[in-house]
Parts: structure tokens; C-alpha cells; sequence
């Protein structure tokens, strides 16, 4: 992008970016090298940017109170670390997750006294900064950390644990924290967050979090943005110099679908209830995993075809006519029906639901349905039905989202939320229903953030009262120095007052 400055359309919200000048840069902007062996090979265009110098900078702090987050040099840190930032850890394990695609900021050096959180219906989101502990390096990075809000306690409490290291993370007293909350539970858990923290909670509209969330990561992180397909997975791909319009379909508990015009210019423009809580919650019925996590796992390691009726089940072969492979799911969970019945048929023909007298029968009975049950558990696995049920979920919002597309003339259509985790077989199954109904017309693009796109634009939508004003990351402020100032020339005036009387 030709543009140095992130800036929301918003005269509050602006962010420094320039070309990344730091060792092990993320960069696909510049060409710069990447120290993830399984991204080394992918080489791109450099991205037309100039740098950004001191003057430059000073110059564009024109806005009192404005939110400046300086990007020069930015990148996603993807070396693995032991822990949290400043050996901060969240509390019970498999309550949180803690993201390590931290995003670094070699160049931002003002004091950040805020912290922002994403509440949903099954996840709450936050995004934090922070100095490096034992760094004589400028800068810091942005931390990415998620909580079950099934257990929002356990986010409160790493809140307050932020909140008490505020001096050592950025160099603010605890009492100047304050809390940007979007999504649901930035109302639902309101007065409990103010309760629990005792700080200001600021609530911020949701989707358009996520439109600023969204066009910061594409607009200015180095290598954030990707295409998927099996033959090319992971190819990050450069944003085109004007992004809009564009569609981004937010996968959560739930889906919202947006149309994006330009910046802080949307509309919503349909969805479905058929989301990440679909998944979840069937799922918790039909397996035994206790976490998204472990549904995912699951999902990798099963076989659909064992659950699903395909094509090739009906035809025996490809249905090439109307562009449909053998192997395409013609009829999800298709399978199990007839495989009930045959396994009710196995336990008869064993006697295992003989009839007889009344407590022969009831014994035979659970025995029988003990069978059967057994019988259609050696066909499929909670594997299989994990697979299965995420085709199924990921096909319907790839149509969805298709036809949406289609109807409002949009090519470019990003897809985010928790729901999907970087997993190789949901951002296969999206970016296969969008190439495959418009007939290549259309891409789907991801990011590897995307579960943080509202938690991240409502941190940029902060207006502390000192933010961006040259030397107010120092301990008073500008507004006490400037109280001093006053009273230093007042004090000036009375010596001379008094000298001419």
C-alpha cells in the first residue's frame, strides 16, 4: 500500500507502518526472511513502501488524545516461547490458550495503559502489550491469549494480573489501566469486569471492531494474510492497493457475513446459526471431547466417508456431467441410518433380540442394544463423526457465503473467527465451496489472527487523553506538565509584580 500511515478512517486512530527493517522480519511486503522452515520457500513481489523517519512521524501528530500504534518493522514472532510475556501464565490449564503468533513491534515506544477484550458466546478474546522482560531493545509486542467464557473468571483474573504488572509491562501505574470490551459479553459482563478490575470499561460496537481489526492485519502485518488448497497451502498473498469492497464471514458461535465498502463502511448482509457452537455442541453429544481442541484433533484423524453418503456411493463413479467427483458428500451423516439398521439386523441374526419370556426379554434386550450399539461403533469412530459434522458445518457456510458474494458483486472474501483455528480441513472445505461455485471467480482468503479481529480493533479504537502527544509515555504526563508550567509562570509574574512595587 502506497499510504505509510494505518489510519481506520478516524482521525483518533492511527497506527506508523513502514518497510521492516529487524533481523527476522515476517515480511512479504519487503522479502524479508522468516525464521519458520515451512514458510522459506515462499517468495513474492516486494511491496512499493517508503520509510517512515522521526520527522515524518512528528509531523502526522496532529490529533490530541490520538491512538498511535507504531508498525515500523513489524512482525509475527513465530518462535516458540516458554510462556507468557514477563513469565506471566493464565490460570487452570485447558481454560485458556495462549496464542504464540505474537505480533512484534520493534519501533513503538509510547506507554500503553489499555487492554482490549473480545466477549463471545464461546470464546473471549484478549489482546494486550508489552514491554520484553530482560530486553534492552526497543519496542514490545502485541500478546494474543483466549479463555472458554464458560469460564470468564479465569480471564478476569489474568485481567487483574495485568493490571497489578502494569508498571513492569509498560511502565503505567495500575490505576490508569482501562478496558476495551466488544462482543456480547462486553455487556452482558460489564459491571462485572469494573466490579472484578476496578477500572474504566469502554464497550465498543462489534462488527466495527472487526472491520478495524480486519483491515489493520491486512493492511500492515507482514505476512498475515493467505490462500489455502492442498496443492498450496499457506500462500501468502500481497493486498491489493485498494481493498475494497470486500466480504468478510465471521465464524463464531454464530456467523455474520459483512459487506465491506471502505473503511468503517459496512453492512451486514446475512449469516447463519449454524457456526462454531453447532460444532461444538453436537460434537460434546457425540464424542468424548471435552474442548474445541480436542474436536479438531478428532476431526483430523477420522474418514467422513464412513459416515457420509458420497456421489460415488450412489453412482458407483464421478457425476462428471454436472462437475461432481465421486468422493464429493452427497448427503452428510447419509450412511448411518442404513448402517443401524444393518447392525440391528447382525444382533438378531445372533439372537441377541430373541423374544421370550418377560425377563428373558429384557436381559436379551440391553444385550441386544448393547450389540447394535457396539456393532455400529466398530464402523465409524467419534473421529469419523468429528470429520463428518465439520464438513457439514464448513459446507454450508462456504455456500452461504458464496451466494452472498454473488449477490452483492464481491470477489475477495476474508474468513475469520475462532471457529476455525488454522485447521487444514475447514479452510480447505471453505476455499474449495468458493472456487468450486464460482467457478474460480472468486478466492477466499484467511488469516492467521483471525480469531482476534475485534479484540484487536477495539485496542486500536483506544483515545487515551495523552496518547500520541510528543513525551506523554513519561511517568506525570502531558497535562501535568503543563500544570506546572502555568503555576512556574505564575510564580514568574509575582517576582516581577513584587520587584516593581
Amino acid at each position: 500500500m502506497p499510504d505509510e500511515t494505518y489510519q481506520a478512517d478516524h482521525p483518533e486512530v492511527t497506527s506508523t507502518a513502514a518497510t521492516p527493517t529487524t533481523a527476522t522480519p515476517l515480511s512479504i511486503a519487503t522479502g524479508a526472511q522468516h525464521d519458520d522452515s515451512t514458510l522459506e520457500q515462499t517468495k513474492v513481489p516486494r511491496r512499493p513502501r517508503t520509510a517512515t523517519n522521526t520527522a515524518e512521524i512528528d509531523s502526522t501528530i496532529i490529533h490530541p488524545g490520538s491512538v498511535r500504534i507504531n508498525v515500523k518493522g513489524a512482525f509475527i514472532v513465530d518462535t516458540p516461547e516458554s510462556g507468557t510475556p514477563n513469565g506471566m501464565s493464565p490460570s487452570p490449564q485447558g481454560s485458556s490458550y495462549y496464542e504464540t503468533k505474537d505480533i512484534r513491534l520493534p519501533n513503538h515506544t509510547a506507554v500503553v495503559s489499555h487492554i482490549a477484550v473480545d466477549i463471545g458466546g464461546s470464546l473471549a478474546k484478549l489482546v494486550y502489550f508489552s514491554r520484553e522482560a530482560h530486553s534492552t531493545e526497543p519496542g514490545g509486542r502485541l500478546n494474543f491469549l483466549s479463555f472458554e467464557t464458560d469460564r470468564i473468571e479465569d480471564c478476569f483474573e489474568f485481567m487483574k494480573h495485568l493490571k497489578d504488572k502494569q508498571l513492569a509491562l509498560n511502565g503505567s501505574r495500575s490505576s490508569e489501566l482501562s478496558v476495551m470490551a466488544t462482543g456480547g459479553g462486553a455487556y452482558k459482563f460489564y459491571d462485572r469486569i469494573r466490579e472484578r478490575l476496578g477500572v474504566d470499561v469502554m464497550r465498543e460496537d462489534e462488527m466495527e471492531c472487526l472491520i478495524i481489526g480486519l483491515d489493520f492485519f491486512i493492511t500492515e502485518i507482514p505476512r498475515e494474510v493467505f490462500t489455502y488448497s492442498e496443492t498450496d497451502p499457506m500462500h501468502f498473498v500481497e493486498p491489493e492497493e485498494n481493498i475494497y469492497p470486500y466480504m468478510l464471514v465471521n465464524i463464531g458461535s454464530g456467523v455474520s457475513m459483512l459487506k465491506v465498502s471502505g473503511p468503517r463502511t459496512y453492512e451486514r448482509v446475512g449469516g447463519t446459526s449454524l457456526g462454531g457452537g453447532t460444532l461444538w455442541g453436537l460434537l460434546s453429544l457425540l464424542t468424548p471431547a471435552e474442548s474445541f481442541d480436542e474436536m479438531l484433533d478428532m476431526a483430523a484423524q477420522g474418514d467422513n466417508a464412513k459416515v457420509d453418503m458420497l456421489v460415488g456411493d450412489i453412482y458407483g463413479m464421478d457425476y462428471g456431467k454436472i462437475g461432481l467427483k465421486g468422493t464429493a458428500i452427497a448427503s452428510s451423516f447419509g450412511k448411518v441410518f442404513r448402517m443401524k439398521r444393518e447392525a440391528e439386523r447382525e444382533a438378531e441374526d445372533s439372537g441377541g433380540l430373541s423374544n421370550g419370556d418377560s425377563d428373558h426379554h429384557h436381559l436379551s434386550s440391553k444385550s441386544g442394544e448393547s450389540a447394535v450399539t457396539e456393532a455400529i461403533k466398530s464402523r465409524f469412530s467419534a473421529s469419523d463423526v468429528s470429520r463428518s459434522l465439520l464438513y457439514a458445518v464448513s459446507n454450508n457456510i462456504g455456500q452461504i457465503a458464496y451466494l452472498q458474494s454473488q449477490i452483492h458483486g464481491l470477489s475477495h472474501i476474508y474468513f475469520g473467527g475462532s471457529f476455525i483455528r488454522g485447521h487444514p480441513q475447514t479452510m480447505n472445505t471453505l476455499s474449495y465451496a468458493i472456487k468450486f461455485w464460482s467457478k474460480g471467480e472468486k478466492q477466499a482468503y484467511f488469516l492467521r489472527h483471525e480469531g482476534y479481529l475485534g479484540s484487536v480493533g477495539a485496542f486500536l479504537k483506544r483515545q487515551p487523553r495523552n496518547w500520541g502527544r510528543r513525551g506523554s509515555f513519561e511517568e506525570e504526563g502531558l497535562e501535568t506538565r503543563m500544570r506546572e508550567r502555568v503555576r512556574a509562570e505564575s510564580a514568574s509574574q509575582e517576582t516581577v509584580d513584587e520587584a516593581v512595587l
